[in-house]
């Protein structure tokens, strides 16, 4: 590829990438680790319902050395010593509060589980997973408070722009309640992300497509989206066993050749964070991609975009 700077995000890959934002930021690598620091939902414990979402399970994408129960410095020692022997150029690190809804406790509880995970040796700051139903002025103003001196980041799950596949996934909110969420975020300075599944049952490529415009009226710092899974033992699972004919799954080129078409109708600062996920074969219900790596996918995205001359914002 050539080594010339070629489109606005400053670098010549054809989409805004994670790794070249936090380059910029940081001037070096920044690993992520993940933690599990014991929250919970609502979704779950009977606040809105105690089923959760009907696609998820958490411990899909959980990593080995992320243990609920331990100490989240301990689980951030283990998971930056797992991340020095895989990726030795590492320079620093950022916690990241993935599993369940990471501002769903008192304002009390945020402050020492953060603050603990902050004090950690090489740790550069903290990427927040949870619902735009958990979070409050309160908490952003705290959050905000912290990102004076460290990275500080929330990821909200969205999955859908459409209100009716909120409801069909149990998610428990609307998009106006997502839409409300990362306002608020943005506006008080915060790395704000966002999480999609492309694929959800009842929503067709078209609809994918006249997404993008929705996704880029938010104020989004980074957006994420993964392929539809399905894993064993999740209310989608029983859902695909009863109506299979509600599921429409893509082979990997095919679900390349339609992200491809949404990524060109994205704004380009928009940073794609992810555009595919893996998760072992032992937790899959339903037809899925094996044993191909995320680095593996990205390749191939990568190669894709080249041969057809494509590139992100391409169509606004």
């Amino acid at each position: 590829m050539p080594s010339e700077v070629k489109y606005p995000w400053g670098d010549d890959r054809r989409f805004n990438s994670y790794a070249g934002y936090f380059r910029k930021i940081f001037g070096h690598r920044v690993q992520k680790v993940t933690v599990n620091a014991g929250f919970t939902c609502p979704n779950r414990d009977g606040t809105l319902g105690t089923g959760g979402c009907t696609f998820c399970d958490n411990a899909a994408f959980t990593p080995s050395y992320c243990m609920k129960g331990e100490d989240v410095a301990w689980q951030i020692k283990e998971g930056i010593s797992f991340h020095r022997n895989r990726y030795r150029r590492a320079g620093s690190y950022l916690v990241y509060f993935q599993s369940f809804s990471n501002t769903y406790a008192p304002l009390d509880t945020l402050r020492d589980i953060y603050s603990r995970a902050l004090a950690v040796p090489g740790v550069e700051g903290i990427i927040v997973g949870t619902r735009p139903d958990c979070i409050d002025d309160e908490k952003l103003d705290y959050l905000a408070d912290l990102a004076k001196n460290k990275y500080v980041a929330i990821e909200y799950g969205v999955e859908s722009c459409r209100d009716e596949t909120l409801r069909n996934i149990n998610r428990g909110h609307d998009f106006a309640c997502a839409r409300t969420a990362i306002e608020k975020t943005a506006s008080r300075g915060i790395h704000t992300g966002a999480h999609f599944i492309l694929g959800l049952p009842g929503e067709t490529d078209r609809m994918l497509l006249d997404g993008a415009g929705t996704i880029n009226s938010l104020p989004l710092t980074s957006v994420k989206f993964h392929q539809l899974q399905i894993f064993k033992g999740t209310a989608m699972s029983r859902q695909w066993e009863d109506e299979p004919g509600n599921f429409h799954f893509k082979s990997i080129e095919e679900y390349i050749a339609l992200f491809a078409q949404i990524l060109r109708r994205l704004r380009p600062d928009l940073i794609i964070e992810r555009f595919a996920s893996e998760a072992p074969p032992r937790y899959h219900a339903g037809p899925n991609w094996g044993l191909v790596r995320n680095d593996r996918l990205l390749s191939m995205l990568e190669q894709y975009l080249e041969v057809h001359d494509y590139h992100q914002g391409q169509l606004l």
